[in-house]
């Protein structure tokens, strides 16, 4: 699958996250757990969820990924228990839309890491994937999923 990437930026917003350590195989109830908890919280709350769920990945060890799930919302809230309230947003960042199943976004990773490369541009941080549909409602090969890397700024 060919890709599209080029380099935009997150504005800066709240969010509700929660952080975890897990083996890849895991992931999937993992999300599925924290995703419902944010949610739940958001709920109690009476605040409302600013757009898609979202996930930072601060490592890529398959057997301990150290990654955070997260829902922007509209204002800043307190945290609570293992829910953290924090801001998220990237000034730079090389970006690509991966558009399939989950088990096959490597191949987006692959194309924009050769893109980086290619264009001169140094990875600054942890990965940011955003998921534009919803998987229990989505069939697979129409899943979309934006993924940012953020880069090095110019002079830095």
């Amino acid at each position: 699958m060919p890709y599209t990437c080029e380099i935009s930026s997150i504005d800066p917003h709240p969010a509700v996250t929660i952080k975890s350590r897990v083996n890849v195989e895991q992931l999937p109830d993992v999300f599925a757990s924290s995703f419902e908890s944010l949610v739940e919280y958001i709920e109690e709350i009476g605040e409302d969820i600013a757009g898609p769920p979202f996930a930072i990945y601060y490592n890529v060890e398959m057997d301990d990924l150290d990654v955070e799930m997260g829902l922007p919302v509209t204002r800043t809230i307190p945290g609570k228990g293992n829910i953290t309230s924090r801001e998220i947003g990237i000034q730079k960042a090389a970006s690509t839309i991966h558009t399939g199943p989950y088990e096959e976004i490597e191949s987006a990773y692959i194309a924009l890491a050769e893109w980086m490369n290619d264009n001169g541009h140094e990875p600054a941080g942890a990965s940011y994937e955003f998921y534009l549909n919803d998987p229990g409602t989505t069939v697979p090969e129409e899943l979309q999923t934006i993924i940012f890397i953020p880069v090095k700024q110019d002079g830095a």
